[in-house]
């Protein structure tokens, strides 16, 4: 599919972020059709592109995503979108497992991608808070108690059948995507993105005994709390925080749009990882 219009998102805290910005508006404005982010092309002063705020680019006609940042950005960018569109990251934050492409590399990669592309689809968890659906999870939902160095009582259940009651700061229920991030440093496994699964893992558990789960992704994953006058916070990939308390039950399933990234041929999974971690 021939590109005729890229959307830009950008982090504005960062002056080289900004910057790229302008560059990539420079460069591509007389060979395609460019949208910027309301908050991008303000603290950018981008005069020379259209004005679309993310959650409108798919409607105006914005066929693929440039993000500028790192994870967060691209994470705060899909959350926004209820069918989201490609994404291609450029890595100007920190360790990033979901900006492919250096800085110096991106007019190339955008030249080289503009007469088409390929991209691929990363399973999004669905978020039901009772009745209320939040936003959809890329990497994780992080349920932890809303009180510094109190544990809370989760009871967990998979298609209606209790796996486990743990006594916990918490627990991260993680999408293949997200197990390189908050789920790894709770001791959680590496799973390749093109496995069709979700992760359970228990946030400093009062049982040594508890461990982590790794469940198929079409299975619906129930988590409530059942110690009365306890609080729990609910991170949707570190950018929405929600409260639940006795008696809310969050339910998730697999989301029914995907994230999708751009496929740059840089780097597989495996050889990221090693890349990253090591």
């Amino acid at each position: 599919m021939k590109v005729r219009k890229i959307g830009i998102v950008s982090r504005y805290d960062k002056a080289d972020a900004r910057e790229m910005v302008k560059t990539l508006v420079d460069h591509f404005k007389d060979k395609i059709s460019i949208a910027v982010t309301p908050n991008s092309a303000s603290y950018c002063k981008i005069t020379d592109a259209e004005i679309i705020p993310v959650e409108k680019m798919r409607e105006e006609g914005v066929d693929l995503i440039v993000s500028i940042g790192g994870d967060g950005t691209v994470l705060r960018t899909i959350s926004k979108m209820e069918d989201p569109l490609p994404l291609l990251g450029i890595h100007m934050g920190t360790l990033g497992f979901l900006v492919d492409t250096a800085a110096e590399d991106a007019i190339p990669t955008i030249e080289k991608i503009l007469d088409g592309f390929e991209y691929e689809e990363r399973k999004r968890l669905k978020v039901m808070l009772n009745r209320k659906e939040l936003p959809s999870a890329t990497n994780e939902v992080v349920l932890t108690t809303a009180r510094p160095a109190k544990i809370i009582t989760f009871r967990i259940t998979v298609d209606h059948c209790i796996i486990e009651e743990i006594r916990a700061d918490g627990v991260v229920i993680a999408t293949p995507t997200g197990s390189t991030a908050y789920a790894m440093s709770a001791g959680g496994p590496l799973i390749d993105p093109r496995v069709n699964a979700t992760l359970i893992v228990p946030l400093a558990p009062f049982r040594l005994s508890a461990r982590p789960w790794v469940v198929p992704s079409d299975r619906s994953i129930q988590v409530e709390i059942i110690v009365p006058e306890k609080e729990a916070a609910i991170v949707i990939d570190g950018q929405h925080n929600f409260t639940m308390k006795m008696n809310d039950v969050i339910t998730l399933t697999e989301a029914p749009n995907p994230a999708r990234f751009v496929s740059t041929g840089i780097t597989g999974f495996y050889q990221k990882v090693e890349s990253k971690l090591r």
